[in-house]
């Protein structure tokens, strides 16, 4: 084992070491904590675990590379998850919470009123997050192959591992104290390098004020050696991909249940209104550095990698051709490698890029402890999400009632550990990159449950019937137009990763045609969804606004 090799993984040890002990300090007890921490974390770091949730594998590792080789039609990614969570913020997240639920499925099931809506409901959750868990152990797969210099599908079994002892050990309360320790890292991870590079390149080391000069030079090699000009837009892909991609994303935030939980760990409306204002605060730090990463680790790897000889390549190079992430071909046979020469992979970018800008040791280890950082942080939450679905929404509340809270956290645990173990086995074998993985869990979220979140929240003449039948058939849409388009058939050539605007619309029309066609809720259930547009200290009922008695006196 190298030098350097040593420092990464002693950096990723030392990461580990703290987030096990947090686990253990903070090791819930009762389901109230395990499922939503006692609702008793502050709105800041609240905001704060909320980005390491947000900031997954995809965003850390995948993002800054779908930026560098797909240009201005990578841009989708980073304006629909912003967007998103301006949704989330305000049009659901207060809403939610003030219904005082612990999952999503248990929101719509006591919403309507019906097990099976709960049942569909959970059946949904389950989907959406292990999808989007086998990308996330597909980029800890990244991760830990490159640091062993092993196989890609090795380093997803040993993280398969750790996970699953990490997230068994804590629930909710463990995971938020962790994720705030992750996203310390992993954005430290993401900002050093760039002002590295920036310093390196430009001799400012504000890279988010220097970037633009950097794109436009290269834009000026693109010309002169005859390729279309980098952030050229729709070079990439088409208009209507690019709006269909953007919508997916921007509706699917707003509905991963992942990421609504957390919104249920805070106290107030109020305090999850807040929550959304500082999780977009963190979020925007490294959204706002991905197209820097980008620029910089392309204009790198034009002008001092592109153009060597064959022979005479950096020793990098032959490390990341063995993970399968990069590929460099003589084609033309000249002896010297030339920019067209050279594939590299979204996924290894990031990664890859500290040690193409020969940045150093430690640098190299702290973008590793940071892309672990990352991948554990999601999952880790995906893993909470699926326990509470399998073991509060089935096992509670559809199968065993009177089940005790000792039982109840029992088989949250178990449940943690089997779905850890399944999806890595399916990350074993990723259908696509992680970004694209990522893109499916928002279509089918968005696609299944947006329209009965939304409505539900909003329109008290939505029925049980409609949300059923708006959840089922946005969730087959959705599933259908991936699969189609995967196997090459497409609507105005928008691709499986924008999937979610023909489900989501789908799903609207469906549920307001349902509802109009069936009988009109009652006036108790009617003043329960206007109820939820107040404040917690109003009450609404029978026409009338409320002021609680001991708000009053106050």
């Amino acid at each position: 084992m190298d030098t350097q090799t040593l420092v990464s993984v002693g950096m990723i040890l030392v990461t580990f070491v703290i987030y096990v002990g947090i686990a253990i300090y903070t090791r819930s007890k009762e389901t109230a904590e395990f499922y939503v921490a006692s609702r008793g974390i502050p709105p800041f770091w609240n905001g704060m675990a909320i980005g390491a949730d947000w900031m997954s594998a995809a965003s850390f590792i995948g993002m800054a590379g779908t930026v560098m080789v797909m240009g201005y039609d990578g841009l989708p990614y980073i304006m629909g998850w912003t967007g998103g969570y301006l949704f989330l913020t305000f049009l659901l997240a207060p809403q939610l919470r003030k219904y005082g639920r612990f999952t999503v499925p248990e929101f719509i099931g006591d919403r309507f009123n019906s097990d099976v809506a709960r049942v569909i409901g959970a059946l949904a959750t389950v989907i959406i997050s292990f999808t989007y868990l086998v990308g996330q152990l597909s980029g800890s797969g990244v991760v830990i192959g490159r640091l062993f210099a092993i196989p890609t599908w090795a380093g997803v079994l040993l993280g398969v591992g750790i996970i699953a002892i990490y997230a068994t050990l804590g629930g909710m309360k463990g995971v938020t104290w962790t994720q705030v320790a992750q996203y310390l890292i992993l954005i430290t991870a993401y900002v050093v390098p760039i002002v590295f590079m920036s310093l390196q390149v430009t001799g400012n080391p504000l890279p988010w004020l220097t970037y633009g000069n950097i794109v436009d030079e290269i834009g000026a090699i693109d010309r002169e050696i005859g390729l279309t000009e980098y952030f050229a837009p729709f070079s990439e892909s088409t208009q209507s991909q690019f709006l269909a991609l953007m919508f997916t994303l921007m509706i699917g935030t707003s509905a991963l249940p992942h990421v609504i939980v957390r919104f249920y760990t805070v106290t107030t409306m109020k305090a999850a209104r807040w929550s959304g204002a500082w999780a977009l605060l963190f979020i925007g730090i490294l959204y706002l550095s991905a197209p820097a990463y980008a620029a910089f680790s392309r204009f790198i790897l034009m002008t001092q990698v592109a153009g060597q000889p064959m022979g005479n390549l950096p020793s990098w190079v032959d490390r990341w051709v063995d993970t399968g992430l990069l590929s460099v071909a003589d084609t033309d046979g000249d002896g010297i490698l030339d920019w067209e020469e050279i594939a590299v992979a979204e996924d290894m970018v990031v990664m890859a890029t500290p040690e193409i800008a020969d940045l150093g040791m430690f640098v190299i280890g702290l973008v590793a402890a940071g892309s672990m950082a990352a991948a554990l942080s999601t999952a880790g939450g995906l893993l909470i999400t699926i326990s509470s679905s399998i073991a509060h929404d089935f096992y509670y509340r559809i199968l065993r009632p009177d089940a005790s809270d000792k039982k109840r956290l029992n088989a949250g645990r178990i449940a943690i550990f089997i779905a850890t173990i399944v999806a890595g086995l399916l990350a074993l074998d990723p259908p696509g990159v992680i970004t694209q993985i990522v893109a499916w869990a928002f279509a089918i979220a968005g696609g299944t449950f947006f329209p009965v979140l939304f409505l539900g929240v909003w329109w008290k003449r939505m029925t049980t019937q409609g949300a059923i039948a708006g959840m089922l058939v946005g969730l087959a849409t959705t599933l259908s137009y991936i699969f189609l388009a995967l196997g090459g058939f497409t609507i105005f050539g928008i691709e499986d990763t924008g999937a979610g605007v023909f489900g989501v619309t789908i799903n609207f029309l469906t549920c307001i045609i349902v509802s109009l066609s069936t009988t009109t809720p009652s006036q108790e259930k009617q003043d329960e969804v206007v109820d939820l547009r107040y404040p917690e200290q109003m009450t609404y009922k029978d026409g009338e606004v409320w002021i609680k008695e001991e708000d009053y006196k106050s």
